[in-house]
Order: structure tokens, then sequence, then C-alpha cells
């Protein structure tokens, strides 16, 4: 059986769950989004959660709440999933690329700085698979320059960060419910925050510009108010379907977690006898979420001369595994090599060396609840001997 990358976690409470929406008729965004949202915000503990589409939708509302307009730059890691910066594309603002850290994968915080101008208003950092990006800097610099801050929280479901969960820092945080995500919705998004003007303006951007949603408005007046548009918006409601299958996975959401976290120990285990393989790196002071388990591929140090032949080897190890009935991924991609926004902002990889090394050499390995101690052993064995075979290949070309 082949194992895939990841699996959400579904059961029997999760089919009963979509069923009650179904069976009640109510299937629009109304009181199971709204029980999600209130489960989730009490989980990460922050004062308000409202639901979207999608986190790129969650974004793009948090782009709009906070008058991002054109000729503004947001800066942004050059490693992260291409909505982070289409999000600002989006308001005709200009997405600012900083390195990464190779050791976490997160923005370089030490880079920071030097990329900020006048034109700059924002910092977009992203907790890329789980871990946090090291925030307190990035406060400091946010005050010091008066940015604000909008936490790319996609994959930070249970990360934390000093005792604080992930999307808790800035003026919101954003969170996805993609499939591939620790708890899943299909496709969903959620925005965090503590300030309640920001909180009415998503949710009434969300919702067309409306000022109040259709379950405030059948709660308050029996339905027969129609409510007023102050504000052009966008239908980016999630349904009660999918927050009745929220609420599901919001009750199992604690043991998800715990089963990820002990997953990624028994692979540092494992993995600790491949000096080739760089398992994920978890600071002092850092939760991990584990939404997905990333290495770095490196034979030995990395460098850009050598980065072409690395991504050789690591295709192979990846098709290698894939014929043994094993799902791999790279960790995600960098923009900054993407067509659109190297061709429009002329950039090469010798601006960012630390996102192109992660573009060509991170390596995703199967992670989700369900995975066995058994096949993740399986993995780790299939990967050890695919190196061997690639080394075996490689000494006889140099003959």
């Amino acid at each position: 059986m082949k194992i895939p990358i990841s699996q959400p976690l579904f059961g029997p409470e999760e089919l009963r769950a979509v069923q009650e929406p179904l069976e009640s008729g109510w299937v629009v965004q109304g009181p199971k989004v709204k029980a999600f949202e209130d489960q989730f915000a009490a989980f990460i503990d922050t004062r308000f959660a409202a639901a979207t589409t999608s986190c790129t939708t969650a974004l793009h509302l948090a782009m709009v709440a906070l008058g991002v307009k054109p000729g503004d730059e947001v800066l942004v890691p050059a490693f992260t999933w291409v909505a982070t910066p289409n999000v600002v594309e989006y308001m005709g603002a200009t997405p600012i690329f900083c390195d990464i850290d190779l050791t976490t994968f997160n923005i370089d915080v030490k880079k920071v700085e030097s990329l900020i101008t006048p034109k700059t208003v924002g910092l977009l950092p992203v907790h890329l698979f789980g871990l946090c990006a090291d925030m307190d800097p990035l406060i400091r610099l946010a005050q010091k320059h008066h940015l604000w801050i909008v936490e790319d929280a996609a994959c930070a479901f249970g990360g934390q960060y000093r005792g604080r969960h992930a999307g808790t820092f800035g003026k919101m945080g954003c969170f996805s419910f993609h499939p591939r995500k620790s708890i899943t919705t299909g496709e969903g998004g959620m925005v965090t925050t503590t300030e309640p003007e920001l909180d009415l303006m998503v949710r009434s951007l969300r919702d067309h510009g409306a000022t109040r949603s259709d379950l405030s408005r059948h709660q308050e007046t029996g339905g027969f108010l129609l409510p007023e548009y102050p504000h052009v918006g966008y239908n980016y409601r999630m349904t009660d379907i999918q927050g009745a299958l929220g609420c599901a996975q919001m009750a199992r959401a604690s043991s998800i977690l715990e089963r990820r976290a002990a997953l990624a120990r028994r692979y540092d285990q494992k993995l600790a006898a491949f000096p080739w393989l760089k398992s994920p790196s978890v600071p002092e002071g850092y939760v991990h979420g584990y939404q997905a388990y990333v290495c770095l591929f490196r034979p030995e140090e990395p460098t850009l001369r050598s980065v072409k032949s690395f991504n050789v080897a690591r295709n192979a190890l990846m098709a290698d595994l894939e014929a043994n009935e094993i799902a791999t991924r790279p960790g995600t991609h960098a923009p900054v090599l993407l067509e659109y926004y190297r061709e429009k902002y002329r950039l090469r990889p010798e601006h960012f060396p630390n996102a192109f090394i992660a573009d060509q050499l991170s390596l995703a390995l199967p992670l989700f609840p369900q995975l066995s101690e058994e096949n993740l052993d399986r993995i780790c064995g299939a990967l050890e001997q695919a190196y061997l075979r690639f080394n075996k290949l490689q000494n006889q070309g140099h003959r």
C-alpha cells in the first residue's frame, strides 16, 4: 500500500458532524461556523477568530482591512507558498522578499531591517511547516519603524513561541484548513485578532461588505431586515458544513498534535544516523506544530555552485521512494524563482541564496496521525537504501 505524504484524520464524529447542517437545512455560514470560530479562538487563546474560505482569502482580507494600497511595500520571506506574496500583489503593493535562515526555513530576522524603506507598511512573516518565526526581534522592528505585523500561520496550528500560540503576535494571524494541514475543513481559513475593529471589518468584508451576517440578521430581526453595505466586500464565507467539520476536528485537535509530535520525535531518532539529511530544527522556547516534517538534503554544506548537483541527487531519492510507493514532496517553493516574480522584479538565485538552497534541497517526508511506527521505519529504511544506491551509481560514474 502506498504511503501518502499526508492524510486527514476523519472518523464517525466527522461524518455525523457534517450531517447535522444537512439535516437542519442551514448550510451557509451560520451557527456551526460560529461554534468553530469560538473553539478555535479558545484553543489558541485569542479574542476573535473569523472563518474564511482559505488562508489566501484570510490574508487578502487582512491586507484590505489594514488599508494596504498601491505603492506600499510589505516584507515577505523568499521561501514560502506563492499565496504569501500574491496577497500583497492583489493590493497593487510590492512584496519585498527577504532571505531565510536555513536552520529554521523562516525569515532571517537579521536581514529584515536593511530592507525597510519609507514605503514599507508591514511585515508578513510565515511560520513555515509549523515552526514559528522568531517574533521578538520582528516585533521590536515593527514598533521601531511603526509597521504592522500579519502572521501567515497557514501551517502553524499547534506551533508556539515562548509560551504563546502562533497567530497571537501581530495585528492579525491567518490560518489554513487545507487537507494537508493538521486539522482540516476541506478548504478553509481563519483570521485571528485581539482588536474588535479589525475583527468587525474582516467579518464585513468576507460577506460582501455587509453590516450583519445572515445568522445575526436571523437572530436579531427574524431575517426580515436587510443589512447595509458600507464597504465593497467579497464572498469569502465558510459554509456551515465546513464549520461543523471544523468543530469535530477541534474536538480531536490536541490528540492530533500529540501524535504528529510523537512521530516527529521517532523520525528525529531514526534520521540521526543520516548525516546527509538535516532534520527539522526546534530552537529553545519553541513548540513545533509539525504540519509537515521537512528535512534538508545536504551530503555536504551546500553552496550556490553545488546546489544543482545536490538537487539531482534529491530528486533521484524522491523518485526512488516513489517507486517504492512512498510519497515525498519538496518542502515548498521559493516565489522569487517562479516566473511571475522572477521576471517582474528581475530576481536571481544569488539574491536569495538560502531560499534557493531550500527550494532545491528541501524534502518533506510522510507525516499524519494514522502513520504507523512500522511504516515510518519503512520510510527511513527506503530512504537509506535509496541514498546508498545513488552513491554507488555516482561512484561508478566517476571511474
